[in-house]
């Protein structure tokens, strides 16, 4: 196959994966307790985007269909979105850099510092809010970056970031955190269902006001991920290759590490610690179109997004008006999913 066909290949799959993306948001918009039908939900939807507010008319559409959609369902199904393509990203980004299959987005502590900020907060029953955020979801961020900091000073070796000694430090930080959030749990019992619900993750609690946050942080670091892709690309050779062939590799680990601590520091904040997402979405990409960067980031953002949206549709739906947290619905389909990779991966291995 040519070049040229590869390149029509890749950009048809992706214009394919941006349809799924679509027909997965309008269905999942009209799933729920109102009867709700997929030509309304597309409409209601369609009116609200710049230029077709005109074009497309709400007219005997219920008023309350139009507020149960979009002030109530779609800034959940953007939220499930921005994380599902937020932590794919991430985690595509950590795998090249740690050169490690196994690398998630999580893999620096920052889940474990989020919900160390998250326990504190709901155990000291903080109410203030900043720029229209909960004080649970400020105290989860500022555990987060706090913890990707202390992570990284640890691991810094002079002007230089070993992957190794980056990965224990993340280790070792994040079961230490999970110790005192047990430590907290086991002496406020009265707190501990919401704090349990926190950290199995959930976007109940969705609003525009994080859809607005959390979007132009997960845009701009897709960007730069798409943007170093090369270079994550070259350093899948090693680093002394990448070194030789121009690469600075500890300028580009530093800035994905800080970009991608970011966005999944914002991530787990609004929405939890939400399992095997940056793991698995990664893998199944890399089955499709290969391991090149500038096609794995792309294609784990879309499919990241979709994986999300279902996951969170079922989560809300399954035992309506109940709900299930999110994390436990990922991670019900990515740990089966990824015990299947590693059976197939070990086959080809013994053959």
């Amino acid at each position: 196959m040519t070049y040229l066909e590869n390149k029509n290949r890749y950009r048809l799959l992706l214009i394919l994966s941006f349809i799924a993306l679509f027909l997965v948001i309008i269905i999942s918009s009209m799933v729920g307790v109102a009867d709700i039908t997929f030509v309304d939900g597309a409409k209601i939807i369609l009116n609200r985007i710049i230029l077709l507010d005109r074009l497309i008319s709400l007219d005997g559409i219920k008023h309350n269909y139009i507020t149960i959609v979009w002030d109530i369902r779609f800034p959940r199904i953007l939220l499930s979105a921005l994380i599902g393509c937020g932590l794919s990203v991430s985690g595509a980004a950590f795998q090249g850099m740690f050169k490690n299959p196994m690398a998630d987005p999580y893999v620096l502590g920052v889940s474990s510092g989020a919900a160390l900020g998250a326990t504190i907060g709901i155990v000291l029953g903080f109410q203030s809010s900043l720029l229209g955020l909960g004080s649970i979801t400020i105290m989860a961020f500022i555990g987060a970056i706090t913890t990707m900091i202390i992570v990284y000073h640890i691991a810094k070796i002079g002007g230089k970031v070993p992957v190794i000694t980056l990965l224990l430090a993340g280790i070792s930080i994040s079961y230490l955190l999970s110790s005192v959030i047990s430590i907290m749990m086991i002496f406020n019992k009265s707190q501990l269902d919401k704090i349990v619900f926190w950290i199995m993750g959930s976007v109940s609690a969705a609003s525009w006001t994080h859809v607005k946050i959390l979007a132009p942080i997960t845009l701009i670091v897709t960007f730069f991920v798409i943007f170093f892709a090369k270079d994550l690309n070259i350093m899948l050779m090693g680093e002394d290759t990448a070194s030789s062939l121009g690469i600075e590799v500890e300028k580009v680990k530093k800035i994905l590490l800080l970009l991608c601590s970011i966005v999944v520091a914002a991530t787990v904040s609004v929405g939890g610690i939400i399992g095997f997402v940056g793991l698995i979405v990664p893998h199944t990409v890399r089955m499709v179109v290969g391991p090149d960067y500038k096609h794995l980031v792309p294609f784990s953002a879309v499919l990241g997004a979709i994986f999300m949206i279902i996951s969170d549709t079922l989560a809300r739906t399954l035992m309506s008006p109940a709900e299930i947290p999110v994390g436990a619905i990922t991670s019900l389909f990515g740990a089966p999913y990824f015990i299947y990779l590693l059976i197939k991966s070990k086959k080809k291995v013994t053959n």
